[in-house]
């Protein structure tokens, strides 16, 4: 078993995940493959939403999550295989979303299936998807009491 391979995968999906959070694209983008293929199942987007390059995941993620929009994703359980420089995965996500523009509040949860490749030493995503279990949006009026002490991504004027 190569542990070591396991742990880098496991820093990989984390990277991935506080980089969307942060806002960080280009650390957001060295986390993928060039050729990614990425299908997110996203109900409260309408739609699901496929991409087959890096470049179409980090502008759609740069454009939906910019200002206004505060995101936590939070995986765990994670079931992973390696094989040489080829590997697979389950994660268990929960996350939630703030969109203090239309002042609504956004949760669900999922489980990732991702394959990863190493190229030159280094792990990457090849590709992603998830289906959701659930999601739910409640707006922040429908919840007496809410009030939002902290945004650390507030909407420009």
């Amino acid at each position: 078993m190569d542990l070591i391979a396991l742990e880098e995968i496991r820093s990989l999906k984390a990277r991935y995940l506080r980089s969307i959070d942060l806002k960080l694209w280009d650390e957001f983008a060295g986390t993928l493959a060039e050729d990614i293929v990425a299908n997110y199942g996203s109900p409260s987007g309408g739609r699901t939403l496929n991409f087959t390059t890096r470049d179409q995941v980090v502008d759609y993620m740069r454009n939906a999550l910019g200002d206004g929009m505060t995101t936590v994703h939070v995986v765990h359980n994670p079931e992973l295989t390696v094989d040489g420089d080829t590997a697979s995965g389950t994660w268990c996500l929960e996350d939630t979303v703030i969109v203090d523009e239309y002042k609504l509040l956004i949760r669900g949860a999922c489980y990732y299936t991702d394959t990863y490749r190493r190229r030159d030493g280094e792990w990457q995503i090849a590709s992603t998807q998830y289906q959701r279990i659930y999601e739910y949006m409640v707006p922040f009026d429908a919840m007496p009491g809410f009030k939002l002490t902290a945004n650390m991504w507030p909407k420009q004027p």
